[in-house]
């Protein structure tokens, strides 16, 4: 963390722009100019390279383009996730979802919600290797990690891509793994383990402090040789995060456009939405997660992890119509 460093946050518009961000369906043509210990001053310009990390165009995943949003169904084959936890057997979840519109599959086998234990590798691996296998070749398949021997068996059964919410910090033998499997990860931002994460979170100021964390893992997955077009990043929204950290983050999430890679958002369900939306129950908090969805949308997020893909899918063909050129941008 540098004292000093300067951040550029694109201020996204509804219409027009002089840039697009991420090469996507977001316009902007201002920044908000940041800088721990002074206030934000609004400018015009900002550094080329910055400018370029912004305005690229990112690379296909997994043979999806990212220039619309992508909707990522999750499937929990655990029996203690916090949502859904062993109420729906994987595999026939995961084909209802594409059914339903999902663009990808995010299979796991170990819960990481607040207060969570550590499951063994070979326990891990029983829960999802059967649904892995049965969906292999239906759609793009992200296998939901922190274990690099889970990893390693889930890959060659079909897997596609690694999504490991430690960013490389549980395990020391996954940036390898998934550098020799030349396959693209997902590098989230957590704040502690979930046993632990909750208890009493702190930051400097949060928005920085994980953008410079997950600068930090891009640096550590690029130096294990995994090349920065297969990196996607996740601010890491109820990990070793309270409820106004959370808030801070998607009002500002843009700025992570700014380490240039795709960004992952997981926000589906989560205990904040209860909290603010008055919604106790899990599976009432779909409509607070929809309108999260289509905010960060509106900051061109490319790809949102959700457990109910069929309305967050006819959320985004609503916004896409109501779009003079038909694309999703709000």
């Amino acid at each position: 963390m540098a004292a000093d460093r300067i951040y550029y946050h694109p201020i996204p518009q509804a219409t027009g722009g002089r840039w697009r961000l991420a090469g996507g369906w977001t316009g902007f043509t201002q920044f908000e100019r940041l800088q721990r210990g002074h206030a934000p001053e609004i400018v015009d310009n900002a550094p080329d390279d910055v400018l370029h990390a912004l305005t690229a165009p990112r690379a296909d995943l997994m043979g999806l383009s990212l220039d619309q949003p992508r909707l990522m169904g999750i499937v929990n084959a655990t029996p203690d996730s916090f949502s859904d936890g062993g109420t729906y057997d994987a595999a026939t979840q995961a084909q209802m979802l594409i059914q339903s519109g999902a663009d990808i599959l995010d299979i796991g086998g170990e819960s990481t919600r607040p207060g969570a234990s550590e499951v063994s590798i070979a326990e891990e691996t029983a829960r999802i290797l059967p649904a892995i296998t049965a969906m292999a070749g239906q759609a793009p398949i992200s296998v939901d990690t922190r274990k690099a021997a889970v990893a390693s068996v889930t890959v060659n059964a079909g897997a596609g891509m690694v999504n490991d919410v430690s960013g490389f910090d549980f395990d020391p033998d996954m940036p390898a793994l998934v550098a020799k499997s030349g396959l693209p990860v997902c590098l989230m931002h957590a704040q502690g383990l979930p046993h632990d994460m909750q208890d009493d979170p702190r930051y400097d100021d949060v928005v920085l402090d994980v953008y410079d964390a997950l600068h930090d893992r891009i640096a550590r997955a690029k130096a294990a040789g995994i090349r920065a077009d297969r990196i996607v990043i996740d601010p890491g929204i109820g990990f070793g995060k309270t409820q106004a950290h959370n808030l801070a983050i998607l009002r500002r999430i843009s700025l992570y456009h700014g380490l240039g890679c795709p960004i992952l958002l997981g926000v589906s369900r989560k205990r904040f939405i209860g909290e603010i939306g008055k919604a106790p129950a899990p599976e009432d908090r779909v409509a607070g997660t929809l309108a999260l969805t289509l905010a960060a949308v509106a900051q061109g997020i490319q790809i949102h992890r959700v457990h109910d893909v069929a309305e967050h899918a006819q959320g985004l063909r609503m916004i896409a119509a109501l779009n003079e050129n038909g694309k999703t941008g709000i």
